[in-house]
């Protein structure tokens, strides 16, 4: 591994299954007009990608994908997500499209056969910390909460695709009343249905944060097993004490996975920008051409139409701008506004800019 670290930054981990997945379900139908092709999880993925881009500047970037090939837990236990049913095809080819995207942004793609995306990111998180850059992990859901450290944070939805909340230690804590490690030997207890990992049967979220609490992890409540009541509890952890202990196993994220780090080859930087602009009007994708940068190091967005060399145009992008500009409307005391869509049509175009003149020898 190397290190490339400055005073002040940032790697951006995006979990590309599981933002895929979350989006597939969460945002409504959105399909390409010519083709027909399902595109509501590509683009929730594009705008998370250039929102969180906008809003954390990170130096550093990266996302991780599973492979087909099953992994070191199917091999561990035949089960393991035995009861999830095939992909569908929609999603799978919205799969390939964030690739695209990723490699259009010149967004670094991890991927190893034999270990979940979940593997892969808790290894890389690890190896930042070890270079002192803090991480922030964006994904679809709350498996990777265990990872939380003084330099790794956690981006989760909280209810919709786009409302989310970022977990610290702190936040980890505050809401299972249990530390991020100590999350782990509570799925081992309580099971987790999406993995179709059993856990411990009849124990609910209260008695195992009660058990740790008291008893810190596994190891701990079986030393103390005579002294745990009520006895159905202290029953059903004697009889199911093999499966507990083979969920740990099944839950707990690989932070030692078969990938090495290079932060300078995860640097944020130039991107083909008319590559990702014919990509994004071939998904149609017309709302997010206005938010494109040109320079992903700012990710301040770059307008398509730029102010031409007469200074006829001004391109409006900061706050002080903008409220230059209302004082100027009030002043003036009339002018004139057009609406720019992506398309003709009424019906299936998007708002893409509006363009005001003060002029009235100007004309759209």
């Amino acid at each position: 591994m190397t290190s490339d670290k400055s005073d002040k930054t940032l790697f951006l981990l995006f979990d590309g299954n599981a933002l895929v997945h979350r989006a597939f379900h969460a945002l409504p139908p959105l399909s390409i007009a010519k083709t027909g092709e399902m595109m509501n999880a590509v683009r929730g993925f594009a705008a998370t990608l250039l929102k969180l881009l906008r809003e954390n500047k990170p130096t550093y970037w990266a996302i991780a994908f599973d492979t087909p090939v099953p992994t070191f837990r199917h091999e561990k236990y035949a089960e393991y997500k035995k009861q999830r049913p095939p992909v569908p095809h929609e999603l799978v080819n919205q799969l390939e499209r964030v690739h695209q995207m990723a490699e259009a942004f010149n967004l670094p793609v991890f991927e190893i056969d034999g270990y979940e995306a979940d593997d892969i990111i808790g290894t890389l998180s690890r190896q930042a910390s070890e270079q002192g850059v803090d991480t922030l992990v964006v994904t679809g859901d709350n498996d990777m909460l265990q990872i939380t450290s003084p330099l790794i944070k956690v981006m989760t939805p909280r209810r919709g695709f786009t409302d989310t909340v970022v977990y610290d230690e702190a936040g980890v804590l505050n809401k299972y009343g249990l530390g991020p490690k100590e999350l782990i030997d509570f799925k081992a207890l309580t099971g987790d249905p999406s993995d179709n990992i059993t856990g411990v049967p009849g124990v609910g979220d209260k008695t195992a944060v009660k058990l740790l609490l008291q008893y810190k992890n596994l190891e701990g409540i079986y030393s103390h097993l005579d002294e745990v009541i009520p006895e159905r509890i202290r029953n059903l952890l004697r009889e199911y004490k093999e499966q507990a202990f083979q969920s740990r196993e099944l839950v707990t994220i690989v932070t030692d996975a078969p990938v090495d780090l290079n932060l300078k080859n995860c640097k944020v930087s130039a991107y083909d920008r008319d590559k990702v602009v014919n990509l994004f009007r071939e998904l149609e994708f017309a709302q997010l051409l206005a938010t494109l940068p040109e320079d992903l190091g700012s990710g301040a967005a770059t307008p398509l139409v730029k102010k031409d060399q007469t200074g006829l145009y001004k391109i409006i992008s900061s706050d002080d701008e903008f409220d230059g500009l209302i004082e100027q409307l009030v002043q003036s005391g009339e002018f004139a506004i057009d609406i720019k869509t992506s398309t003709a049509n009424a019906m299936l175009s998007e708002i893409i800019g509006i363009s005001i003149t003060l002029k009235a020898e100007y004309v759209f």
